[in-house]
């Protein structure tokens, strides 16, 4: 392990006892290497403890500080600053113990430390005590001072014949409850009057103050506390006043209490007839103002003779008495244990009112002129009665008139009168109106309701709660009339119903053991042309839904009749109409995916069409899809049908569409035809209704005037030796003596085996295959006609005519030298000239000979 040397000093600084000394010692050593080489500009880590008692003593505190050398091997580190191990640097009580400080140094700036020194701290490192004990400056006093002696004399005294402060307390802390200057009387059983803070002004003028508290912000500037006794009194022992409270513009005295009473007025002497309590103002401001945020009372008077409150005014603009209340409570509340007499008894013995409750200036719509309430404290009652107790009385036991404009939101706002049952599991009504009578007069109604105006109704049910499930209006009757008659006798609605949600603007139902009908509607007036039932829809939905819900059911969700001798356009028993520019006239499906049944059937027991289908435009007459594996269009005979499956037919000599167009992009067949008969042909085509071309049950074809393809060769589909790819268009063919029926590439000149070129594009392609099959494995070999064949230049430049045999080069022909051709050798003749380097391509009229 290499040697490292440090010479180590620490500097620490003094402080008196008014400054504020840093938490911190400073640290210094030059760092050389065993060779005695400084260290030079090198990261180093040095792990500080401070030991009590002795250089073994214990470690009251550890940091771990980091540092960089300087050119001259110095390092300067501040005890205090670095990651704290252990303990805590400013809680160490220098004043009461000996110190010792242990360095460990790893000079790589990591925490491999592999040198270790201990020196004792001396006299300097203890100026840390005096920051918090008792080092003093500023004289002999040293801080914090404490003296005890019994001396009837004063201990200290201050005169100050100047305009300054004879003594001046100053406190910077935060802490709660700490004072400048404090008086205490330590004794529990002190002598009258004895206090711990006493001031005394000597001056016989009105201006003087004993003790003046001030408070610079929202404290206190005097603050007295006793727990049984006063915590400020103020005597007057004359005309004076005892404690005088005065303010600007604030609370000139303000008594709080949280369980006692807050202030406290009493006169001792019963021959005293002054009032308790004077209060007056000159201005225009409540003299008194009680309020309380409790459950208890304002104001709270009680009397034996005389009047709890008596209030007196001269004004018809005022009142004796005026109770408000900005809350939720009452502003006047009578309360009565009598069964006869009223708690608050409203008499009018003139033209007025007996009891008025009128709202005046409230802007918010939430008073309440006169409100009657019951139930309190389970009590039982009406909260509000009107009887009319004179038969020859005409008028209204009852009126309830209002002049604003409303909107009625609810039971609070805009209603003439508004009546709640306010309660979840009321069955009650919120209004019960009867009449019992054998008329049926216009007006003898329970309740009736009349619009006057030019706009209005003469009668409104709202059901307003969102998650609510009852009905707006239920009408019930137990005869025979109707449930609810609606006659328009103008232009307007009988009925119009309307739904802002997802429900239904009319929902007609029978119960399960009735036999009518959900709803009828009937037109008996022969020269009225309109709908008997007109149903629209701006929306998305449909304008009219109808279902048969039962799984056994056999009958129509809808059925339209129409009874007519004429077949004019528009006369049926279903007239659907598209006007838009989308859309359809009609929409059958069939959405059970597990169904078997027809989106539509359309049948016909005369001699009509079961469906006729006309495009008027470009469009087609009937348009047929299957995403499945069905059929777009099935045409089929019963067995007893002797009709036709299917029948197209061109009548317009001008039309050269085709009359049937089959197309497909899949890998099916474009077509199938199968013919599952005994005897017949899959296919007859005629020209002028006759004959001229036809395939057989078997699949043979016969054609009038024979065929015509595209290509130039007649090929064969041969095996070919190895593998298809090595094969490609053009290549001279040969016949393989390995295996039976398969050829391969030619490999030498003038060879015997040679049996055709592999075509480009046959025009008859013959197999010994089933017409199913694929042909893998195969290659189409030309055998005759003109194929674009490989040739080279091996026998000379090849002028058209020539004759073609195999070349030395695999699957390439050459020009042949008629002196040495024999039998079989012969491919066939150019008919183009080839005189280019490489191998190429040239048409040739293949022909083995």
């Amino acid at each position: 392990m290499k040697k490292i040397v440090l010479i180590a000093a620490l500097a620490l600084g003094t402080y008196m006892v008014s400054a504020q000394a840093p938490e911190k010692m400073s640290y210094q050593a030059i760092v050389r290497n065993a060779s005695g080489q400084l260290l030079t500009n090198q990261n180093v880590a040095v792990r500080v403890s401070v030991l009590q008692g002795s250089a073994a003593g214990t470690a009251v505190y550890s940091e771990r500080v980091t540092g960089t050398t300087n050119v001259n091997g110095l390092v300067s580190l501040e005890i205090g600053s670095g990651t704290v191990l252990s303990g805590t640097f400013n809680a160490i009580t220098w004043g009461t113990n000996s110190y010792y400080l242990k360095t460990e140094t790893d000079p790589a700036g990591g925490t491999n430390y592999t040198i270790a020194g201990t020196s004792q701290l001396l006299s300097v490192p203890y100026a840390l005590y005096a920051k918090s004990s008792g080092g003093g400056g500023g004289g002999s006093l040293t801080l914090p001072y404490t003296a005890t002696t019994n001396n009837a004399s004063t201990l200290f005294s201050l005169t100050n014949d100047g305009d300054g402060t004879s003594m001046d307390g100053i406190n910077n802390t935060t802490t709660s409850s700490i004072a400048a200057v404090r008086g205490t009387v330590s004794n529990v059983a002190p002598g009258g009057f004895s206090s711990g803070v006493r001031g005394i002004n000597n001056g016989t003028g009105g201006l003087g103050v004993g003790v003046w508290g001030s408070q610079a912000g929202s404290g206190w500037g005097v603050y007295g506390v006793t727990p049984n006794g006063l915590g400020v009194y103020g005597n007057a022992s004359g005309s004076g006043f005892g404690v005088y409270a005065n303010s600007n513009t604030g609370t000139g005295l303000n008594a709080t209490s949280n369980n006692g009473i807050a202030a406290n007025f009493s006169i001792s002497n019963n021959a005293n007839l002054n009032n308790v309590i004077n209060a007056n103002t000159l201005g225009n401001g409540i003299v008194i103002n009680v309020s309380s945020t409790g459950s208890g009372a304002g104001v709270m008077s009680s009397t034996g003779t005389g009047f709890a409150i008596h209030g007196i005014t001269s004004s018809q603009a005022s009142a004796g008495v005026i109770a408000d209340n900005n809350g939720a409570g009452e502003a006047v509340v009578g309360r009565n244990t009598s069964d006869i007499a009223g708690a608050v008894v409203g008499r009018n013995d003139g033209g007025g009112f007996g009891v008025r409750g009128f709202v005046s200036g409230n802007t918010t719509g939430t008073s309440v002129g006169v409100l009657g309430q019951v139930g309190q404290n389970s009590g039982k009652g009406r909260a509000g009665r009107f009887v009319n107790t004179n038969a020859t009385n005409d008028r209204n036991t009852f009126e309830v008139e209002s002049n604003g404009n409303g909107n009625i939101p609810d039971n609070t706002q805009g209603n003439v009168s508004s009546f709640l049952s306010n309660n979840s599991n009321s069955v009650s009504a919120a209004v019960r109106g009867e009449v019992k009578t054998i008329f049926g007069n216009f007006g003898a109604a329970g309740i009736f309701g009349v619009s006057s105006g030019t706009g209005g109704f003469g009668g409104l049910f709202h059901a307003s709660n969102p998650s609510g499930n009852g009905a707006a209006l239920v009408s019930i009757t137990d005869g025979n009339g109707n449930a609810i008659t609606a006659n328009a006798g103008k232009n307007g609605n009988a009925v119009e119903a309307n739904i802002d949600g997802n429900g239904n603007a009319i929902y007609a139902w029978t119960p399960t053991f009735s036999t009518g009908r959900a709803g009828r509607f009937q037109n008996f007036n022969e020269d009225n042309t309109s709908d008997a039932i007109t149903v629209s829809t701006v929306g998305n939905g449909i304008a009219g839904n109808f279902k048969v819900d039962r799984t056994t059911g056999t009958s129509a969700a809808v059925k339209g009749e129409v009874n007519s001798i004429f077949a004019n356009f528009g006369t049926a028993g279903v007239y659907g109409l598209s006007s838009g520019t989308g859309g359809y006239g009609g929409l059958f499906y069939a959405s059970n995916a597990a169904g078997n049944g027809p989106a539509l059937l359309a049948l016909t027991e005369g001699a009509g069409n079961g469906i006729t289908a006309n495009a008027g435009g470009n469009g087609d007459g009937v348009e047929a899809t299957a995403d499945g594996t069905g059929s777009a269009i099935y045409g089929w005979i019963p067995n007893f049908g002797t009709g036709k499956a299917g029948y197209f037919r061109n009548f317009n000599n001008a039309n050269s569409q085709p009359v049937v167009h089959v197309t497909t992009t899949g890998t099916g067949s474009t077509l199938l035809i199968n013919h599952q008969g005994p005897s017949g042909n899959l296919a007859v085509f005629q020209s002028a209704s006759a004959n001229v071309a036809r395939i057989d049950k078997t699949g043979r074809g016969f054609f009038n005037n024979g065929t015509q393809n595209t290509g130039a060769d007649v090929a064969e589909a041969f095996d070919v030796e190895g593998n298809t790819a090595d094969y490609e268009p053009g290549d001279i063919l040969v016949i393989s003596t390995d295996t039976d029926r398969t050829i391969e590439k030619s490999s030498e000149s003038y060879s015997t085996l040679v049996a055709g070129v592999y075509a480009t594009k046959p025009g008859v392609l013959l197999t010994e295959e089933n017409i199913d099959s694929e042909l893998v494995g195969k290659v189409p070999m030309g055998v005759i006609g003109v194929i674009p064949t490989k040739v080279c230049l091996e026998g000379g430049n090849i002028k058209r005519g020539d004759l073609l045999v195999t070349s030395s080069i695999s699957g390439v022909a050459m020009k042949a030298d008629p002196k040495k051709v024999q039998i079989g050798q012969v491919l066939g003749k150019a008919l183009q000239d080839y005189n280019q380097e490489g191998i190429g391509k040239i048409k040739v009229l293949v022909s083995i000979k």
